[in-house]
């Protein structure tokens, strides 16, 4: 199977077995998108739904959160992983976005990448999710999926999986692609005890092969 078939593949599986390729982070605008990815670093996306609706309420644009001292927001994020580290990028980034960009949220990577608490990953999502622009994402799902896939090859780390996944997906399809993968990863191809005899690539799936071979000698 050639590495184009093995995309081809399981990008067609994605298409037709997962119809919600779409985050689960609950947002209704740009900035309140931006918080809950800066939030949901290392946190799952069920606890960072469960913490924003408290943030929106009291924090509903970048104007107001700008003005928002550490001590007033921290309890706010308290039951989220490294509160300390995301009070302080919040209030930074509402500040940065009103003295740079004008309280907008910018729709370019190398902008976004320039507030604090953002880095590639969180302004690929943004531009993926707001603007279906063809950016891949790769958490922890992603880089395990496309790994155990084999869509991606002795990729060391996320730019690097990041690149390989970009060459070989068409760009219409890159945002959605991304949550296809990221879906997969968080109720199918999990870490612990992947559910693969509910998976329909373990005809291409790498990681497959390897557990039958392991299997068959034991």
């Amino acid at each position: 199977m050639t590495k184009k078939e093995r995309y081809q593949t399981a990008l067609q599986y994605f298409e037709t077995t997962i119809n919600n390729a779409e985050t689960e982070l609950v947002y209704d605008n740009p900035f309140q998108l931006l918080v809950a990815v800066i939030l949901s670093a290392q946190c799952t996306d069920v606890r960072v739904n469960l913490t924003t609706p408290a943030i929106f309420k009291k924090y509903p644009n970048p104007q107001i959160m700008a003005t928002a001292t550490f001590d007033e927001l921290f309890p706010l994020i308290r039951s989220i992983s490294y509160p300390n580290n995301k009070t302080k990028h919040l209030i930074g980034m509402a500040n940065l976005l009103l003295e740079k960009f004008n309280g907008e949220v910018p729709m370019t990577v190398d902008e976004l990448v320039q507030l604090p608490g953002v880095g590639r990953k969180t302004a690929n999502v943004v531009t993926s999710v707001i603007d279906a622009q063809p950016n891949m994402a790769v958490d922890t799902h992603v880089f395990r999926v496309s790994a155990r896939l084999g869509l991606t090859t002795k990729a060391t780390t996320p730019l690097a999986a990041e690149k390989q996944l970009i060459k070989y997906i068409p760009k219409e399809v890159v945002h959605k692609a991304h949550h296809w993968l990221i879906l997969f990863g968080r109720y199918t191809c999990t870490a612990r005890s992947p559910k693969c005899t509910d998976c329909g690539l373990q005809h291409i799936c790498k990681y497959y092969k390897q557990l039958e071979k392991k299997e068959g000698k034991a």
